[in-house]
């Protein structure tokens, strides 16, 4: 079937013009190619999609479109998907944004990003899943199928070791090519083969000297030759700089910023040289074959192509559910957590995140969100009209937004259109009216750097004061609750900028301090895409909630968390370090880097790295607490043998799979979910490899009493390995260290 895609892409390749097919591979729009409407063919029609498909924008201009068609469903970002690890959520949330591409007649679906989060403060963070290559393909490949079953291709993004924001054009990541393979491109070679990925977008930075977007070594060698990849690749938006040399690579269309799409380096000057034939035309025909089939596999000229929709219940309840199980409870030590609504009549809500909206910044992942529950909102919607929930914004933004333009006390809610980060909405649901040139102009001064923020005396001042309100309102004796809801924001979470450090911003750590001295069963909740330093008060805090920027109903699901209609499972993706100097890639290595940052720390990224050196994070990988408790049983391995069949080859192979088995009891009175999460774990730390490594996870649901059997597949070679069984990489309930009878058994 597939030789047959190809031999029809071949047939309608030959029809082309040379100026057809030139058209096919570049920008005619900003965000489409050119189509031939002589034989049928479409352009092929492109949108960002980080938590959304985004607005539409004019055809040659960064103005949006003037109408409110592109109002769409707010997904969770993708490190709070990875953060429920759950599979199924994956490929559910995956197919909202499948539909919703499709239904906005779109063709490819820009994401979803995959980078492995070599730094917290990196600001594109907040779009990638996890620091953990195993963890982001497990759940970036289920999420690709459910994007694809549209009749729309996911463009998994950015290959590759696009790590930094910081001259992100120019930057060449200097790291070893083992390294490379075992850390930075596992989680692409899943999401394109047991994802199918049908297209990969190149990276800005360079490796190995070359550009990503035209190199030979990551698009040739790696992908095409050694991975077998035949769908299409798309540059990201200005990250081709040689025609010659894009021409000869395995990049198929050329996408940028700008509207003067005749220059485009894959137009007007790669005709030039193929008319002087000194770049022959086949090297285009590959291109445009690819193109075809792509557009085939999308049902694009056939007519049996799926319509999609968009803004749906279903899709809102998808949201939900996501958005609920992306909740990280990581600390409960006297067991406030979970509040009982009928003891509080009046609650206090303190901090800007919590009247705050997100869906409209971070860079191209901004969308025009239907909706936007906000935290405030969330809980007033779940207490209803027994409890009145006061709010104080307590802290504001450098140089913004302050309590003149919301009472710092209200007994309501805000629909003034208020703030967010930063910029003026237009008071519609959720309609931001975003600076119309932000994205023509990000091509400058390398593409990003380090965001520093000077702070001027009148925001200390309007701090000051904000402050001081807070803490004598939570002070008061009238309050049942204090809730505080802070954290970053994308001013920091953000396309083009990298974060100089993990401390919070606006002087929260003060605002927190002195919360916690007047209202010491305070319960602490954080919000972004990244982690940040505790360190001033994390001890004097018994309850903190870590949440993700949630999606549309993210204030929903987090209120429902707090008063305990939802049991919390999330679990975090990725190590939460005291402060950036506990992280690898800054103790060991380089970050960011300028023209060349060096991945000194190898292998040891993340946990590996942590665990590896006896490092204590303030909260580690995989950690995540419950509202119950889970005891485990003893964990065995079992082998299942299979036979794998090459159909091309006409033979078959058999295959040996390995489990761990272990029984789950729900020992609590709640039901729960808990993450169980295998590591293949070295019998001795020598420091030349990482002690353990992730290779399998189940999440499984329990009814108070009730135990499970799970059955968890270990990816990887055991060898000499212990199988490490538990509810965190710090957390293991059961070691399998004694592999003979196993061993045995294989070599049968």
């Amino acid at each position: 079937m597939e030789m047959n895609l190809r031999s029809r892409a071949e047939e309608l390749a030959a029809q082309l013009t040379l100026e057809e097919k030139i058209g096919m591979i570049h920008g005619a729009e900003l965000f489409a190619t050119k189509g031939v409407e002589r034989l049928g063919i479409l352009p092929l029609r492109m949108s960002d999609s980080t938590m959304g498909v985004r607005q539409d924008f004019e055809p040659d201009s960064w103005q949006p479109m003037a109408d409110s068609g592109d109002f769409v469903t707010y997904l969770p970002c993708c490190s709070g998907l990875a953060a429920t690890w759950n599979r199924d959520l994956a490929y559910e949330t995956g197919s909202v944004l499948g539909a919703e591409a499709r239904g906005r007649g779109k063709d490819v679906i820009l994401g979803p990003g995959i980078n492995i989060k070599r730094s917290p403060l990196c600001g594109r963070n907040f779009e990638y899943f996890s620091e953990d290559p195993y963890l982001t393909g497990e759940l970036a490949a289920p999420f690709i199928r459910g994007v694809q079953q549209w009749d729309v291709a996911a463009c998994v993004k950015h290959f590759a070791a696009n790590n930094q924001e910081t001259e992100r054009l120019w930057v060449d990541v200097d790291v070893d090519e083992d390294v490379l393979r075992r850390v930075y491109l596992p989680a692409f070679y899943k999401a394109v083969r047991a994802g199918g990925a049908l297209t990969v977008m190149g990276a800005y930075n360079r490796i190995y000297g070359e550009h990503c977007c035209q190199s030979d070594f990551l698009l040739r060698k790696i992908l095409r030759e050694e991975w077998g990849y035949d769908g299409v690749v798309i540059s990201d938006w200005g990250g081709v700089h040689d025609t010659e040399l894009a021409a000869k690579s395995q990049l198929d269309i050329e996408m940028s910023v700008t509207s003067d799409f005749d220059e485009y380096k894959m137009a007007e000057p790669l005709r030039k040289l193929i008319d002087k034939g000194e770049i022959p035309e086949r090297v285009v025909d590959e291109k445009v074959v690819r193109i075809l089939m792509l557009m085939m596999r999308l049902h694009m000229m056939d007519g049996r192509r799926k319509r999609g929709c968009y803004d749906t219940e279903g899709h809102r309840q998808t949201v939900l559910r996501a958005a609920r199980e992306s909740v990280v409870l990581l600390k409960n030590d006297k067991g406030i957590l979970p509040l009982d609504p009928e003891k509080c009549k009046r609650i206090l809500v303190v901090g800007e995140n919590g009247d705050c909206t997100h869906a409209g910044g971070g860079g191209s992942g901004e969308i025009k969100a239907l909706y936007e529950i906000t935290p405030l909102l969330g809980i007033r919607k779940l207490l209803g009209g027994n409890c009145r929930v006061d709010y104080a914004a307590g802290y504001c933004r450098d140089g913004g937004i302050e309590s003149k333009d919301r009472e710092a006390v209200s007994g309501g809610t805000d629909f003034s259109g208020g703030d967010n980060d930063g910029k003026k909405t237009d008071g519609t649901a959720g309609g931001v009216k975003q600076p119309v040139n932000w994205q023509a102009a990000s091509l400058e001064n390398g593409g990003g750097s380090v965001k520093h923020v000077e702070v001027d005396e009148a925001a200390r001042r309007r701090r000051r004061r904000l402050r001081k309100e807070a803490v004598e309102l939570a002070g008061s004796s009238v309050y049942d609750q204090v809730i505080f809801v802070g954290g970053l924001n994308h001013d920091q979470d953000s396309e083009g900028n990298d974060r100089p450090d993990m401390k919070l911003p606006y002087e929260q750590d003060e605002l927190i301090c002195e919360l916690l001295k007047a209202r010491p069963d305070m319960v602490t909740v954080l919000l972004g895409g990244s982690p940040v330093e505790m360190g001033r008060w994390i001890d004097r805090a018994d309850s903190l909630i870590w949440c993700w920027y949630g999606g549309m109903e993210g204030g929903t699901a987090l209120a429902e968390v707090l008063f305990g209609e939802v049991n919390p499972s999330g679990k975090l993706p990725e190590s939460f370090y005291k402060t950036h100097m506990d992280c690898s890639a800054h103790c060991m290595g380089e970050f960011p880097g300028t023209d060349r940052v060096r991945y000194g720390e190898g292998m040891f990224v993340g946990y590996r790295y942590l665990d590896t050196f006896e490092v204590e994070p303030r909260f580690c990988f995989g950690h995540g607490l419950s509202y119950t408790e889970f005891a485990y049983g003893k964990a065995e391995l079992e082998v299942e043998k299979n036979q794998e069949t090459d159909m091309e080859a006409g033979t078959y192979a058999e295959r040996r799979n390995i489990f761990a088995v272990c029984e789950i009891t729900n020992i609590g009175n709640r039901t729960g979910k808990e993450t169980v999460q295998v590591y293949l774990r070295q019998r001795e730390n020598d420091k030349k490899e990482p002690y353990q490594a992730l290779a399998g996870f189940e999440k499984v649901e329990l009814k108070p009493g009730e135990t499970k059997k799970v059955r968890i597949r270990v990816e990887g070679q055991l060898s000499d390995k212990e199988v490490a069984v538990g509810s965190s990489s710090r957390d293991i309930r059961t070691i399998v260290n004694d592999h003979g009878i196993l061993r045995e058994e294989m070599k049968k």
